[in-house]
């Protein structure tokens, strides 16, 4: 029996490809931004492929009366009603560690061009302009990293600080002190404020759930080290982005890079528009050409696995 997946957003061609032979795929990365396209391409939809921003809830859910496995082309499932794919006996499956080393490589590239942004000042040199002394940076050897969430991206970016000299603290409400984790990848564990208060630059790596929305607020920003500096490639809840903004304006924090925000695409009116020491991108941390060959052959042997079983 032939089997409809629907692929909604991008995927690496040879993964597709792949899933030709024995199954009738939709793909088609437009879908995302075509809600009643969608829904009616999921109708007769026995697997659906997705990244972050399809919504599979409500209305898609219903529609897709046949969905056996939801793929996500990556790791936070906070787009995915997983309660009620459960109740419908409905596999959904990440791609747990096939773009952990893509993202820790973009917290290491942040961390460096918040502490010494002179590649950012490329436009003003090449006008003429010559801003030395505004563009003397820190080194961050010697600093301290803070690491909130301590799951496989977490750890590998400990690997990196570590190498480039930094001292690394963690915290992670679900890792008992005593795991062994910690002294691999050395790192310090430490309660939540600790992290905020002694760290030069702090790292989210926390998925986004009821507990953890807006964990870095205000309060939580006020407690960070003046200069410090803050990358969030987790979810954009997880931090208050109007009390983040603040705190850029007013020069209390170095600086922030954020991949993820609370509302994706971020509008025109976006509370960070003009915001200093700001480093924002559109989601991409995870997202290389190297990463995406991974994650996309990963969720492509494991949704046609799963849709061999009975």
């Amino acid at each position: 029996m032939v089997r409809r997946i629907v692929i909604s957003e991008f995927m690496d061609d040879a993964a597709v490809e792949a899933l030709r032979p024995d199954h009738d795929v939709v793909y088609d990365p437009t879908l995302v931004d075509r809600p009643d396209a969608l829904a009616e391409a999921v109708g007769r939809a026995t697997a659906l492929i997705v990244r972050n921003r399809t919504q599979v809830r409500g209305d898609l859910l219903a529609a897709a009366t046949d969905l056996r496995v939801v793929g996500r082309l990556g790791v936070g499932l906070d787009n995915i009603d997983t309660d009620a794919c459960a109740d419908r006996g409905i596999a959904v499956i990440p791609a747990i560690g096939a773009n952990a080393a893509a993202v820790a490589e973009y917290v290491v590239a942040a961390l460096f061009t918040l502490f010494r942004p002179a590649p950012l000042a490329t436009d003003r040199t090449v006008a003429g302009a010559w801003p030395r002394t505004e563009l003397i940076g820190r080194e961050v050897a010697g600093k301290t990293l803070g690491l909130i969430g301590y799951g496989s991206i977490a750890r590998k970016v400990a690997d990196r600080a570590t190498a480039l000299g930094m001292s690394v603290l963690g915290f992670d409400s679900h890792l008992s002190r005593d795991d062994p984790s910690w002294q691999v990848h050395h790192t310090r564990p430490a309660d939540l404020d600790s992290v905020l208060g002694c760290s030069d630059a702090v790292s989210l790596h926390v998925p986004l759930t009821d507990t953890t929305r807006h964990l870095i607020d205000a309060d939580a920003l006020a407690r960070m080290r003046p200069r410090a500096v803050l990358i969030n490639t987790a979810r954009g809840g997880v931090v208050d982005d109007a009390a983040l903004a603040a705190a850029l304006r007013d020069g209390r924090l170095g600086g922030a890079a954020l991949d993820v925000f609370e509302t994706e695409p971020l509008p025109a009116d976006s509370v960070f528009a003009g915001c200093p020491n700001l480093i924002a991108t559109p989601h991409v941390a995870g997202v290389t050409v190297e990463s995406n060959q991974r994650v996309s052959a990963l969720i492509a042997d494991k949704v046609r696995a799963a849709l061999k079983r009975p």
